[in-house]
């Protein structure tokens, strides 16, 4: 195995890897060397050169199963679940139907794909599942209950199958990040929002998909040997104040 591309041999699926932090992990795994497969919602999406596309809707019941099942098949050696969506309201309005779309996106997609794949990982006596969570599975604010219920879930689901896994080698992680400069943020918080937010960070800046990809690949591969059941905050120290 060479040390600049770690991952040679290895196989990866990254959900949500067309764009922001999801982008920029499955490009991270490509340059050490996985095999890697993105998902997205777009029938004709794509994730960053090198790697493979398998649209999946994971509002969509019948297609998260189908996924599901292919990666069973597939085995994949590592699975990145960060496909993920957030709708802020107050908590008395709440649309029930927002709230299921959000667990279904948030945590039943993560957990069938970690039912999907830990056999095989197991069978191989090597696996390594990261699970992008929030800040807000760590901390809340006011109108965001159905992410953060969505979140702390994936941070029990997180906990829990590292418990049962992690002596036959799979280790089971989740990362927490701040508020990173994806286009995303850009486009939905407004330049004075922007501001405030980054003078509550003691690092005093935005974080970038960048940094969040370079631990989540360490966490993936082989120099990883036992961490296992964390959720680690990349947050500029945002939590911690």
């Amino acid at each position: 195995m060479s040390g600049d591309r770690p991952l040679s041999g290895k196989t990866a699926v990254v959900t949500g890897g067309t764009r922001g932090i999801g982008f920029a992990i499955a490009e991270r795994l490509v340059a050490d060397g996985a095999d890697v497969l993105v998902t997205g919602t777009a029938p004709d999406g794509g994730g960053p050169a090198g790697t493979r596309y398998r649209a999946a809707d994971f509002t969509d019941a019948e297609a998260t199963d189908a996924l599901a099942d292919t990666l069973r098949a597939a085995a994949p050696d590592i699975l990145i679940n960060n496909a993920g969506i957030n709708r802020n309201t107050p908590f008395a309005d709440i649309p029930a139907a927002d709230f299921d779309d959000i667990q279904r996106i948030n945590l039943r997609a993560p957990f069938l794909l970690i039912q999907a794949v830990l056999p095989g990982m197991r069978e191989r006596s090597w696996g390594r599942i990261v699970n992008i969570c929030s800040i807000w599975s760590k901390v809340v604010r006011p109108g965001r209950a159905s992410y953060a219920a969505s979140k702390f879930g994936l941070e029990g689901i997180t906990a829990a199958v590292a418990a049962e896994a992690a002596a036959d080698g799979v280790l089971v992680n989740a990362v927490s990040p701040g508020f990173i400069d994806t286009e995303l943020t850009r486009r939905t918080v407004a330049p004075e929002q922007l501001e405030k937010l980054i003078a509550d960070v003691p690092a005093a800046r935005l974080g970038t998909p960048e940094e969040i990809a370079r631990f989540v690949a360490w966490l993936a591969g082989p120099e990883n040997t036992y961490i296992s059941g964390q959720n680690i905050a990349i947050d500029g120290g945002f939590t911690r104040v």
